[in-house]
């Protein structure tokens, strides 16, 4: 016996069917701008300034040096009033020396500064010839004496700041003194005296390192390990509606593990933070921004 389907057994079926035909491709547009592919750690490109810097390698040495003798021979030393390292002012007495004929002889600083050397001992004899019982730095001024490539020179000039790294101390601060008007034509290097504004004493003699501010730059900048090299040139990868685009940049200067990004990315910009072979044109993403990522 055949039994007839109700109206209503037979509508609701349809009707399903037709509201999931209907849904069918908003689903799918949904689903199509749903983040998709590995999720990758991005940033924001910002804007910073760069140190257009020069760096000089060199020797600490004194500025000026004044040695200091008795201008008659024949004195004897009697006490020793100052030693090397101390520092003096002009006019303190350094030392007591014995005269033949009886009495003695003050031998005083001709100038504020440090004693670099001392050759003063009892019972020695000092004169006018020879060396020199005392040696002063004049007014503990010191210069850290470096060379510089020919291509620098030209960015150099007096009074631009310096940071100088002093083996064995730290960091000093200084300002180029004088720069040399001509080059070693063998190595083609420049002479630059930098003027080391230190109150602690210096050892003579020792290397240094400086890094001179030329000048500045600001723009675009991005860390230094989203910047790829590849043999097309050097890129950064950006991610525009979660899709991986590969930006030809031109890189200019770099400081603290950042790099300036000349031509090729915009402020703003959202960047894979840590640019790879493993991403390439096209790649879906699901961007996690740095800080989030913490």
């Amino acid at each position: 016996m055949m039994m007839n389907s109700s109206p209503r057994s037979l509508v609701l079926p349809a009707l399903l069917t037709t509201l999931l035909a209907l849904a069918a491709p908003a689903i799918a547009a949904e689903e199509a701008e749903a983040p998709k592919g590995a999720a990758v750690t991005v940033l924001k490109a910002a804007k910073a300034c760069f140190g257009n810097l020069v760096e000089v390698s060199g020797f600490i040495l004194a500025r000026e040096e004044t040695a200091v003798r008795p201008e008659r021979p024949g004195l004897k030393v009697a006490e020793v009033l100052a030693e090397a390292g101390d520092t003096v002012t002009a006019g303190q007495n350094l030392a007591r020396l014995n005269q033949p004929e009886g009495g003695f002889q003050m031998i005083q600083a001709p100038v504020a500064g440090t004693i670099s050397a001392s050759t003063a001992t009892i019972g020695a004899m000092a004169g006018a010839r020879g060396e020199a019982l005392f040696s002063i730095i004049a007014r503990s001024e010191y210069d850290l004496v470096g060379l510089v490539p020919s291509a620098d020179i030209a960015r150099l000039a007096v009074n631009q700041p310096a940071s100088i790294r002093v083996v064995g101390l730290g960091y000093v601060q200084g300002k180029v003194r004088r720069v040399a008007p001509t080059i070693e034509p063998n190595s083609q290097l420049g002479q630059v005296f930098i003027a080391i504004t230190a109150t602690q004493r210096l050892p003579i003699n020792s290397s240094g390192r400086a890094e001179i501010k030329t000048g500045q730059s600001c723009g675009v900048a991005v860390p230094l390990a989203a910047i790829l090299y590849t043999p097309a040139g050097t890129v950064v990868q950006v991610i525009r509606r979660n899709r991986v685009e590969t930006k030809r940049v031109e890189v200019g200067l770099t400081d603290g593990g950042q790099v300036e990004i000349r031509d090729g990315v915009n402020e703003g910009d959202i960047v894979v933070a840590r640019a790879g072979s493993l991403l390439r044109e096209g790649d879906p993403v699901r961007p996690v921004m740095a800080a989030d990522a913490k």
